[in-house]
């Protein structure tokens, strides 16, 4: 069984999000994805709508996810990776080259992202109707 991995915090879930986790599901046979927690966000400095259990439900009714963990840290993708046995690694491109570190670990892919659309843009567009 070819098993990937995908992380972020998926906020809104929107159709970016669908797309990206349905090519990586399309990369193997098994796709687990890691959520920021709560706690980790508040280190980045980054506030989700939902917390990261409701986060974790929305993922889990998603037919292409397989499997949701949390992310507590930067560092644990490594860990992540042996310990799920990982195949591929997949993020957005916007982070193209920033992740090749772990090449000596799996296959790393970087997916396009999906024009027009980013959970930064819809709460920019909900903030700017606040009046509405």
């Amino acid at each position: 069984m070819k098993k990937v991995i995908t992380y972020g915090t998926f906020d809104l879930l929107h159709n970016g999000h669908i797309n990206i986790l349905k090519r990586a599901k399309e990369l193997g046979d098994h796709l687990t994805v890691a959520i920021s927690s709560d706690e980790f966000n508040a280190l980045k400095g980054k506030k989700a709508y939902y917390n990261y259990d409701t986060r974790k439900l929305i993922l889990e009714a998603v037919r292409y996810v397989d499997a949701v963990i949390p992310e507590h840290n930067w560092e644990q993708k490594i860990s992540d990776i042996k310990n799920h046995h990982i195949d591929v690694f997949v993020m957005g491109d916007d982070w193209t080259g920033e992740f090749d570190f772990l090449k000596d670990h799996c296959d790393v892919v970087y997916l396009p992202r999906t024009e027009g659309i980013s959970t930064t843009q819809i709460k920019k567009e909900l903030q700017g109707n606040k009046n509405d």
